[in-house]
C-alpha cells in the first residue's frame, strides 16, 4: 500500500495518475497548501524541501519518496511498467521526463505566477514565460507528429508532460496550430487512468475556467504561498 501526501496539481497530477495506471492500491492524504500543511514538521520529516507530492511505501518499511519525477521513478520501477527495461528505452522516457521536469514544469509554473497569481502584472515577465513555454509546446509537437506517444510506446513521460500540459489555458498559453500536440492531448484525455488521476484529491475544475468562485480560491491560496 502507498500512502500519497498530495494536492491537486501537475505535479501531484503526476503521481496519482501513475498509481492509477499502474494499478498500485494507494491511500490519499490531501494536503491543504494554503494552509501550509506542506511545512509541518511531520510533512518536512518526509520531504525537508516542503513541496507535494510525496509517497511512502508502507511495504518498504515505510520509506518516503520525493519529488513528482522520482516518485514516478520509483512506482515504475516497483510495477515493471511504464518504463523500459531496456537501456536506449528507459533512456528516452527519462529524457523526455526531464524535459518536462527541467522545461515545462518550471516555464508554465512561472507563467501562472505572473499571468495569474503576482498582484502586479509585469508584462514583459509573463511574456517572457509565455512565450517560452509556447516554444517548448512546439518541440512536443514536433516529435508528436511523427509519434503516437512520446517514446515507443506509452509511458511516464506522456503522463508528465500531459500533466502540466493540460492546464495551458490557465498559463495563458495556447496549442492552435500545433495538431500533434492536440491529438496527443485528446488520446491522454481519454484515458480512464487519466480521468481518475487528475480528480485526486478533488476535481481540477478551478485550473480549467478562470471565471469561477473556485479558481478565484485557487489564485487566492497561490498567492498566500508566494507571500510566505
Amino acid at each position: 500500500m502507498i500512502d500519497l501526501y498530495t494536492s491537486p496539481t501537475p505535479n501531484g497530477w503526476k503521481a496519482s495518475i501513475t498509481l492509477e495506471e499502474l494499478e498500485i492500491p494507494y491511500e490519499v492524504h490531501p494536503i491543504d497548501l494554503g494552509a501550509q500543511q506542506q511545512k509541518t514538521p511531520e510533512f518536512l520529516a518526509m520531504n525537508p524541501n516542503g513541496r507535494i507530492p510525496v509517497i511512502v511505501d508502507r511495504d518498504a518499511d515505510d520509506f518516503a519518496v520525493f519529488e513528482s519525477g522520482a516518485i514516478m521513478i520509483y512506482l515504475a520501477e516497483k510495477a515493471g511498467k511504464l518504463l523500459p527495461a531496456d537501456v536506449k528505452g528507459r533512456s528516452r522516457v527519462i529524457q523526455w521526463l526531464m524535459f518536462q521536469m527541467g522545461g515545462i514544469g518550471p516555464m508554465m509554473g512561472q507563467a501562472n505566477v505572473f499571468f495569474r497569481y503576482f498582484p502586479e502584472k509585469i508584462q514583459p515577465a509573463i511574456d517572457r514565460y509565455q512565450n517560452e513555454s509556447r516554444r517548448l509546446f512546439e518541440v512536443l509537437d514536433g516529435r508528436l507528429k511523427d509519434h503516437e506517444w512520446l517514446c515507443d510506446d506509452y509511458s511516464l513521460a506522456d503522463i508528465a508532460n500531459w500533466s502540466w500540459v493540460r492546464i495551458h489555458r490557465w498559463s495563458g498559453v495556447e496549442t492552435e496550430g500545433l495538431g500533434g500536440l492536440e491529438r496527443w492531448m485528446a488520446a491522454m484525455n481519454d484515458r480512464p487512468a487519466c480521468q481518475r488521476g487528475i480528480a485526486v484529491p478533488a476535481p481540477p475544475e478551478a485550473r480549467e475556467e478562470s471565471e469561477t468562485s473556485a479558481a478565484e480560491e485557487v489564485v487566492k491560496s497561490a498567492q498566500s504561498i508566494l507571500q510566505r
